[in-house]
């Protein structure tokens, strides 16, 4: 215990001086850090929501218009089938998880029930996905052949977990896109998903962001049947009326259009988006660009409808209705609608990332001004520097020279730390300064045990080498003991708890591995290297 080799002792000073070498940007403005040059360290200890500052939201996925557009589109596939075999058919009653279709000629009845149970897709059920044999869809039939068609429980959860999967990753997606360093964004609960972005100086942009579903599709107008008639309930089956998203008419009210129900083209096509300006009015305009089979579909629509009202309609809005004065064969477009520059950005980063599969409710917001993350950082500082020098004035008053040991190791531990936190750019929270706070105490109490060891051993009557010797080998187990039981704490802290929780047990977890370090190899070497230079007849621990 108390010989070390030369490459033992290389180590320990190459680990004490790598840590302060990536601990030191922190020491320097944010703005000086950011011109080291990438090959030396310069990264910076990244602060959480409540020390930087920033936004809380908590969003829900409303489930309850998937399971509409589900149903939407269980009853287009069931046109379709119905209609390819000429089977005569009337939609009944729809309820929010069913629907019912009655089959006008009962010798069809059977064949209907086939096309329709035909529809079925299966799903994984059981526990965790394990057992698969289900399916999306329950088809019954009554005597006078009314066909029910509905949902499966199985079906529901099953889109409810991969609507919730795909928008934590559109919406990490347009967050990224904006630039904001170190967002939190998890999964909580079955239908909730919460975002913490930190250091954001424009929560209400990134409202407007994930607010949008951004579902964007292509459809002709139509133009054999006039605003005026729709608006008098003459709507003709395949066409809708759909307001305008920033036009307004002669009196004030939202411009309407009469669009065909039929999507041309549809924005799942789009590879990528861009703000722009219109190079004949100047306006900032949004252009983008489809994939080879949508720039075939789109050519073959312009190609087919030269001179007609191609509307481009984004989340149940027409943003723009122009009309196709030639083919359009390149699989590029622009859409304009009098964006400012800075809506034309944002609606290109949301075409970028993809359509959200169910709009999202904001349930919960919260913002945490720059103001109080500063407050909250004084009174971190304060309460740690008074527990440094606490705990230092104590040991170095209890065991004199091997306090001061511990004292040095105590100070490489926060060195350490602080380097470590840098370089995985963990988010420091208050919590995580609460846990280096604990760090402080229960590094030195690894040397507290080895301390009150040896003075047993000094007692005893053995010389200082052998206290030396016994008190750190009979301690030692204890040591690591005590600190395995607090490290699985710290784990079983991070993988079930979240947000401040696991902020907490990232820093509790890095302080009691350096702390082990640094009391049981870098005191001891100190401690060594004191007693070999002035060889003491009496330990005065």
């Amino acid at each position: 215990m108390l010989y070390f080799a030369k490459w033992k002792i290389t180590l320990i000073m190459g680990v004490c001086l790598i840590g302060l070498i990536f601990v030191a940007p922190n020491f320097v403005p944010s703005r000086t850090a950011a011109t080291i040059p990438s090959w030396l360290p310069h990264q910076q200890i990244s602060l959480g929501l409540d020390l930087q500052g920033g936004s809380h939201l908590l969003l829900e996925v409303d489930v309850e218009a998937l399971i509409k557009e589900r149903i939407e589109s269980l009853i287009d596939a069931t046109r379709a089938a119905l209609r390819g075999e000429r089977v005569r058919y009337r939609f009944g009653a729809r309820r929010e998880r069913s629907l019912q279709v009655s089959i006008l000629r009962e010798e069809q009845r059977e064949q209907a029930l086939e096309l329709i149970r035909a529809l079925a897709n299966p799903v994984s059920g059981g526990v965790l996905g394990i057992g698969g044999g289900d399916e999306d869809i329950e088809v019954e039939i009554t005597d006078d052949g009314t066909i029910t068609i509905t949902l499966t429980d199985q079906a529901v959860q099953q889109a409810r977990n991969a609507a919730v999967e795909q928008s934590i990753e559109i919406v990490r997606r347009r967050i990224d896109e904006t630039g904001v360093r170190e967002p939190t964004i998890q999964r909580q609960g079955a239908e909730r998903i919460l975002v913490q972005l930190p250091g954001i100086d424009d929560p209400e942009r990134i409202k407007r962001l994930l607010g949008q579903t951004a579902k964007m599709v292509f459809r002709l107008v139509d133009v054999n049947t006039s605003v005026t008639d729709a608006r008098g309930g003459n709507v003709p089956a395949g066409s809708e009326l759909i307001d305008a998203a920033d036009e307004l008419d002669s009196a004030g009210n939202a411009l309407q259009y009469v669009i065909r129900k039929r999507v041309m083209v549809s924005g799942e096509r789009l590879v990528d988006a861009q703000p722009s300006f219109d190079q004949r009015t100047g306006e900032a305009v949004v252009t983008f660009r489809f994939d080879s089979a949508g720039a075939k579909r789109f050519g073959e629509v312009t190609q087919e409808n030269v001179g007609r009202p191609f509307a481009i309609v984004l989340d149940g809005k027409v943003v723009s209705a122009p009309v196709i004065r030639e083919p359009i064969l390149g699989g590029t477009g622009q859409i304009s609608g009098n964006f400012t520059v800075q809506e034309a950005s944002d609606l290109a980063v949301v075409l970028r990332a993809g359509a959200l599969p169910a709009p999202l409710k904001i349930l919960e917001e919260r913002t945490v001004g720059p103001d109080l993350g500063a407050d909250s950082i004084r009174a971190g500082k304060a309460a740690g520097v008074v527990a440094f020098l606490a705990v230092m004035v104590f040991m170095f008053a209890s065991y004199g020279i091997f306090g001061l040991a511990a004292n040095v190791a105590l100070m490489v531990n926060m060195i350490l730390i602080g380097a470590v936190l840098s370089v995985l750019q963990a988010s420091l929270t208050l919590p995580g300064i609460a846990g280096i706070v604990l760090t402080i105490g229960m590094a030195v109490d690894a040397n507290v045990l080895v301390f009150e060891r040896i003075r047993e051993e000094v007692r005893s009557g053995k010389t200082p080498l052998n206290a030396l010797e016994t008190g750190y080998r009979r301690a030692l187990t204890t040591i690591i003991d005590a600190n395995v039981t607090t490290l699985i704490a710290a784990i079983l802290l991070f993988q079930f708890g979240s947000g401040p929780v696991r902020g907490f047990s990232v820093t509790l977890a890095i302080g009691i591995l350096s702390s082990v370090f640094t009391a049981v190899t870098l005191a001891r070497f100190l401690i060594v290297l004191w007693v070999r230079r002035t060889r003491p007849t009496v330990l005065s621990v």
